[in-house]
């Protein structure tokens, strides 16, 4: 069969095809063509819901589709505690069909039963065999069985057609192991960035919010509160995902902290289009690079520093832009290693973890584009795509003025 095609190439297999087929007003133009076509379509459908590991439920899909593909009159998929699922006939020699997915498991090969070893009280029983095949993975390891019952008794053919379903579905498996792997990373980058907030953030903060207490109590308690809301937000313990607009929401409170500190060293633009305020980005996705901007590119600078931070519609994406006239670095410094730099112990970690996070979930097409050059500022753009997973936009709360509702309505400059 096919076992080491992947879905995306299939995909591409059957657009191309699809192409071929509907050229001269015709179906199909060959059967060869239509066989080819056939198979890559049933693989594409139980490629799905076998990317999303191995239940009941995703194994139950996977073989409504594999059952055709094999041929076989009935399919079943078992792992070493019972079956997971079962398509068509067969199913009432289940403890047969079991000990040989146990046996065939155990031993890392495919086991034949011949009728001799389906003994059955139905007169009208249509099984004459079957063949389990371990579903195995590039690792060596095995976690299931793929059994397919026979009307004849097994062939050489199609003990190979099952080792191969089985081989190419443990590759499945794999991509949907590695999948999870990706998402566990992603999680694991996040908590990181919340702990990287507090070394570097929460001490100037409270050192600036110190600074008002005496001389100006009103800004010192809108400081704070300022400060417990971006913790807050920061800190966090649902949802991997938040919208635009909050993430904004959040970046807002950051600076006017940090302008608490800088004051008119520190002018902020903000342009924004109100239609992608809704879009879901990356928890924590923007603020890192708010926050390099401010740290590495404004600080070291003498004078006036500016960010801007712009966020368009980009037909099916949303493209972010997080610039500054700061002092820039130089590239090859920047990619460098893992990303850190110079004596701090983590400088641009961060841009690192926000690019690992956008490739993890949506693929290596959407990383981080960095443009800077030492003296010459540094300027971050990203692109977010508007639909995620069936998610459906809503429509964007716009408070007075054009600002995302829910910020504080203080000075842009």
């Amino acid at each position: 069969m096919y076992p080491a095609l992947g879905a995306a190439a299939v995909a591409a297999v059957i657009a191309a095809t699809a192409v071929v087929m509907m050229r001269g007003r015709r179906r199909v133009v060959t059967p060869e063509e239509r066989a080819t076509y056939q198979v890559l379509h049933l693989a594409t459908l139980a490629s799905e819901p076998l990317r999303q590991g191995l239940r009941d439920e995703t194994a139950a899909a996977a073989l409504r589709h594999l059952r055709t593909l094999v041929g076989a009159a009935g399919l079943a998929l078992a792992d070493g505690s019972g079956f997971l699922a079962h398509d068509g006939a067969g199913g009432h020699h289940r403890e047969a069909l079991l000990a040989a997915a146990q046996r065939a498991l155990s031993s890392g090969r495919p086991v034949l039963l011949r009728p001799q070893e389906l003994t059955c009280v139905r007169l009208d029983c249509p099984v004459r065999g079957a063949v389990a095949a371990p579903v195995s993975k590039p690792d060596g390891g095995t976690g299931a069985a793929l059994i397919a019952v026979t009307e004849a008794r097994p062939t050489p053919g199609l003990v190979r057609v099952v080792l191969e379903t089985a081989h190419w579905a443990g590759l499945q498996l794999e991509l949907a192991e590695l999948q999870e792997e990706r998402a566990r990373s992603a999680r694991a980058e996040v908590r990181a960035l919340r702990a990287q907030i507090s070394p570097h953030f929460v001490y100037n903060a409270l050192t600036a919010i110190a600074s008002f207490v005496r001389t100006d109590p009103e800004r010192a308690r809108e400081l704070i509160l300022e400060f417990a809301e971006f913790t807050r937000y920061s800190f966090r313990a649902h949802g991997e995902f938040t919208t635009l607009a909050e993430e904004l929401r959040s970046i807002d409170r950051y600076l006017t902290i940090e302008r608490a500190r800088f004051g008119e060293r520190l002018q902020v633009r903000l342009r924004v289009a109100p239609e992608v305020l809704p879009v879901e980005v990356p928890f924590l996705c923007l603020q890192p690079l708010v926050e390099n901007a401010v740290r590495h590119g404004l600080h070291p600078k003498p004078g006036v520093g500016t960010i801007r931070i712009i966020a368009a519609d980009a037909g099916a994406d949303c493209e972010i832009i997080v610039e500054d006239d700061g002092v820039g670095m130089d590239p090859a410094v920047l990619l460098d290693g893992d990303g850190t730099a110079d004596g701090d112990g983590g400088q641009h970690v961060g841009l690192g973890n926000v690019d690992d996070r956008l490739r993890a979930v949506f693929g290596d097409a959407y990383g981080l584009v960095v443009e800077t050059a030492p003296q010459a500022g540094t300027r971050v753009s990203l692109r977010i795509p508007k639909f995620r997973g069936g998610a459906v936009m809503s429509e964007p709360t716009i408070a007075p003025g054009g600002r995302p509702a829910g910020g504080r309505d203080g000075r842009r400059t």
